[in-house]
C-alpha cells in the first residue's frame, strides 16, 4: 500500500473484469457505521480489532466493530448528549434524521459487538462496568432485535453520549462488489471502567494492537484486512497519540466518500486508487 493506492488481489481483479465485461449493474450501497475503539497504552495507544467469522461478509478479515444501520436507528427517540442531529448532519453530509441513525448505529454496534456502551445517567457521565449478567442479557436482546437501542437506554434512564464519537471518514465499496456499503468511520475512546468483551457471534477472534503494529502484521500477511481498515489504521497512527487523534478528527472531512477505483492497465499491475 502506498500513497498512490494499493495492490488488488488477483481474484478481485478477475471479478471486476467479469463485472465490466458483462455490463453488471452496481448494487445500491447499504448505509453502515464502524468505530475505531481506542485505549491508552503507555505514551501510545491501541485499537480494538475483531476478525469476522468465515460465514459472514468479509469473513476472515480483521476489522473494527460495526454494521449496517437498522430501521430502528432512524426511528429512535432517546435522550441525547453532544451535537444535535442537525450538527451531525452537517459533519456527515446527511439530513438530521439520517445522521442520527448513523450515530445510533455506531453506538449500538460497539455495544453489540464489543460490550462497550457510550451512554450515561446524564450528559457528563458514562456508565462503568457493563459486563454483568444483567447487561449481557440486555445486549443479547438487542443483538437478537428483541428490543431496540432506544428502549434499552430508556429502560435504564441513560443518555446517549454522541459527543464520545468523533467522525473520521466515509468509504463506499467499489461498484463491482455484489454487496456494497456506504460506511461512516468514527473513533471513540474506551470509557473508563469499561472493558471490551468477545461477545458477538460475528467475530471469532479479537485483539488490541498499536495501529502501527497492526499494519506491520497485515503487511506481513499475519492479519488479513481490507484496504479501508489498513488506510484508516495508517491515518490514526500518523496522529501520534490520542490527543493527536482528537485534533485530527476535528478537521477531517467525514462527508465526502472515499471511493476506491480499480485501475486495470493494459500493461502493469492492477491497483486500487482512491477517489
Amino acid at each position: 500500500m502506498t500513497i498512490d493506492g494499493f495492490a488488488a488481489p488477483p481474484a478481485l481483479v478477475e471479478h471486476a473484469r467479469r463485472f465490466h465485461a458483462e455490463g453488471g449493474v452496481p448494487a445500491v450501497p447499504r448505509v453502515a457505521a464502524t468505530v475505531l475503539l481506542l485505549r491508552p497504552s503507555g505514551a501510545e495507544f491501541e485499537v480494538y480489532l475483531i476478525r469476522r467469522v468465515a460465514a459472514m461478509t468479509f469473513g476472515g478479515m480483521y476489522a473494527f466493530p460495526g454494521g449496517g444501520v437498522d430501521r430502528s436507528d432512524s426511528q429512535a427517540h432517546l435522550d441525547w448528549a453532544g451535537p444535535e442531529p442537525a450538527a451531525w448532519g452537517d459533519r456527515l453530509g446527511l439530513a438530521p434524521d439520517a445522521a442520527q441513525a448513523v450515530v445510533c448505529a455506531a453506538a449500538r454496534e460497539i455495544f453489540e459487538e464489543a460490550g462497550v456502551l457510550l451512554a450515561g445517567p446524564d450528559a457528563a457521565t458514562v456508565v462503568g462496568d457493563v459486563s454483568g449478567d444483567d447487561w449481557e442479557n440486555a445486549r443479547q436482546d438487542l443483538e437478537a432485535r428483541r428490543t431496540g437501542f432506544a428502549d434499552l437506554l430508556a429502560g435504564r434512564r441513560l443518555t446517549l453520549r454522541s459527543d464520545l464519537l468523533l467522525p473520521w471518514s466515509r468509504w463506499i465499496t467499489p461498484e463491482f462488489e455484489p454487496r456494497r456499503f456506504d460506511t461512516y468511520f468514527f473513533v471513540a475512546l474506551l470509557p473508563e471502567g469499561q472493558r471490551t468483551r468477545d461477545v458477538s457471534g460475528e467475530a471469532d477472534h479479537t485483539l488490541w494492537l498499536r495501529p502501527a503494529d497492526a499494519l506491520t502484521r497485515a503487511t506481513a500477511g499475519e492479519l488479513t484486512m481490507l484496504p479501508p481498515t489498513m488506510v484508516t489504521l495508517a491515518e490514526v497512527a500518523a496522529a501520534g497519540d490520542l490527543a493527536g487523534v482528537a485534533r485530527a478528527a476535528a478537521d477531517r472531512d467525514a462527508a465526502t466518500p472515499v471511493t476506491p477505483r480499480l485501475d486495470l492497465p493494459d500493461d502493469g499491475e492492477p491497483r486500487f486508487v482512491l477517489g
